[in-house]
């Protein structure tokens, strides 16, 4: 799965990067079933910033974890620039997501013992082709905190170097659940200008997860999911910076 990925056809197809097509997903929680995702069409494009607003329940982080290589769908297709993921092995999706995806979740899982550098290195021992560890902490604004541990760090501050941690392998993909979930909304702002900058200079597709939806205004496209389904796309002509947002 790491040896190269198939050859995409031209025009707009080169650009597709992930396309899942009547994706449903079930839990079978004892004797009841719950359906999570009930068919869902969508396509994310090169280089593109994303967001997928909807409330709790409506099937966002289930379609992430999908396209991350964290869950399988239950039935339809999920395709990663032409590479098929709904027949991939265990062995398969976890080289899919260390080569390939970079996550950021609510809670930002640093290593306490580490220093910041230190924790952003760590995951450019398992990549192919990483960036200096340095470079990842100063597109989020942290090359100055690099000897820090994350206990002397502000909750904004360790949510970017998690953000520097998933991109330092390189990752064609940024895939984030709720980033500024647990900040407040000047400490949000800060991550959602770190995420701005990873997707305008690396070009890296990027997805995020929110319910709020001011965060919606910086993302190129809108996919409004509710009840497991997407129910709405939007086309944002103009991306609104993160530093005009407030919440």
């Amino acid at each position: 799965m790491g040896e190269g990925l198939p050859e995409t056809g031209s025009g707009r197809d080169e650009k597709v990067v992930f396309r899942a097509e009547g994706v449903t997903k079930v839990y079978h929680m004892g004797e009841v079933d719950v359906q999570a995702l009930r068919g869902v069409d969508m396509e994310l494009y090169s280089g593109e910033m994303v967001v997928l607003l909807g409330p709790s329940g409506s099937g966002k982080s289930t379609l992430l974890n999908i396209l991350g290589g964290l869950d399988t769908a239950s039935g339809g297709r999920v395709t990663y620039r032409g590479l098929e993921l709904t027949s991939a092995t265990d062995k398969e999706l976890t080289q899919y997501r260390r080569l390939h995806v970079g996550f950021v979740f609510q809670f930002y899982n640093l290593i306490p013992s580490l220093t910041t550098l230190e924790n952003v290195a760590v995951v450019t021992e398992i990549a192919d082709n990483p960036m200096d560890p340095m470079d990842a902490l100063r597109i989020v604004g942290l090359a100055e905190r690099s000897s820090h541990f994350p206990s002397q760090l502000s909750g904004g501050e360790q949510q970017r170097v998690a953000i520097a941690r998933a991109i330092a392998k390189n990752p064609s993909v940024l895939l984030c659940d709720e980033p500024t979930g647990a900040l407040d909304s000047a400490t949000g702002i800060l991550v959602l200008e770190a995420l701005e900058r990873v997707n305008r200079e690396l070009a890296t597709t990027t997805a995020v997860i929110t319910h709020n939806s001011d965060i919606a205004a910086m993302a190129d496209r809108v996919m409004r999911m509710s009840g497991g389904m997407i129910v709405e796309v939007i086309m944002n002509a103009h991306r609104k910076s993160a530093r005009d947002i407030h919440w």
